[in-house]
């Protein structure tokens, strides 16, 4: 019986949050089987993971949802936390399925999975579309950490992936209240990528060859979308605008670049203009995963867990050397 099994809702949330990523916008299934997904993750909460709580941070007139992963180590007093953002195409179901927050929990962090404007639920069932200034919703997780008596408010980082490659540099670069940064794929510059996709297809090159090959079939559609844009040629000349040149210059806490050596949708010269760039940080490191122990695709897909262990000792090591938890 289904009761009998804690995993299976577990194993559902992620089966049917991709089978949803794969549906377009103007597929009329696409919300209802959204609606279902978030009913399977709650089952799976109360199930296999009752640390796991279903939450609401107040966003400017709304609120944004997100799951928050208490780690044991909040029985003890205040614990650091980590706030994970979505790329593209992902949700905070997916950040669940990933079990990173798992990870952080084992090593003493905490976990805020984040939908935030333009992913998940925010998009799908508010319709709060993407930004360039992401510091805006940032700070509003960041407001919203620090009222809780179980977050030690000096120690809160910003992890991503994909497009969050973007979006959490940018954040840690005009949040100052973040104390570390990992880019998990370094998305530095988005907008060229775009240009140079489309560039490709006008060419006849095909969808999906080489730099910048296709998440989702879709890809147009589900862009326009979560960016609140109706013309591919207005959104082209907006998008020059999502990049982190001038930007990472600006983070001045510690930040960490890990990516594939074969990443097919972000190029590899990104993360080291990244790197190069991040200047001001104090502790930078970048990290190129390599054919030779996987993890060398996109975001690590074909070796997720070598890399999500990676950056959560990353994490938990950076945190270890800020200091003790401060007193709430």
């Amino acid at each position: 019986m289904v009761g009998d099994d804690p995993g299976l809702y577990f194993r559902a949330t992620n089966y049917l949050c991709q089978a949803e990523r794969m549906l377009g916008h103007s597929d009329p299934n696409r919300v209802p089987t959204y609606r279902r997904v978030l009913e399977l993750a709650q089952k799976s909460f109360d199930l296999r993971d009752p640390r796991i709580s279903r939450v609401a941070i107040p966003y400017e007139a709304t609120t944004l949802p997100a799951y928050f992963s208490a780690a044991p180590a909040t029985d003890d007093g205040p614990a650091p936390v980590v706030v994970l953002v979505n790329g593209l195409d992902s949700t905070k179901e997916h950040m669940y399925g990933s079990a990173h927050w798992e990870e952080l929990a084992a090593r003493g962090v905490s976990c805020l999975m984040l939908d935030q404007p333009g992913t998940g639920e925010a998009l799908r069932l508010q319709g709060l579309t993407a930004r360039i200034d992401t510091e805006a919703w940032a700070g509003a997780a960041v407001d919203w950490l620090e009222q809780r008596d179980d977050v030690d408010a000096s120690r809160i980082g910003i992890v991503d992936w994909s497009l969050g490659g973007y979006y959490a540099p940018r954040a840690a670069a005009f949040e100052k209240r973040f104390a570390l940064c990992v880019a998990w794929g370094a998305n530095h510059d988005w907008g060229a990528v775009q240009r140079r996709r489309l560039e490709r297809e006008g060419e006849g090159e095909g969808e999906g060859e080489g730099e910048g090959e296709r998440p989702v079939p879709h890809y147009w559609e589900h862009v326009l979308w979560v960016w609140g844009h109706d013309d591919l040629d207005t959104f082209i000349a907006f998008a020059d605008d999502v990049h982190l040149d001038g930007v990472v210059e600006k983070i001045t806490v510690p930040f960490l670049i890990a990516h594939g050596a074969n990443d097919r949708q972000i190029p590899l010269e990104y993360a080291h203009r990244s790197y190069d760039k991040a200047v001001n940080s104090p502790k930078r490191e970048l990290r190129v995963f390599t054919p030779e122990e996987g993890a060398t695709e996109h975001i690590g897909l074909d070796h997720l867990p070598h890399v999500s262990t990676y950056i959560a000792d990353w994490v938990a090591d950076t945190f270890a050397e800020l200091g003790t938890p401060r007193t709430q």
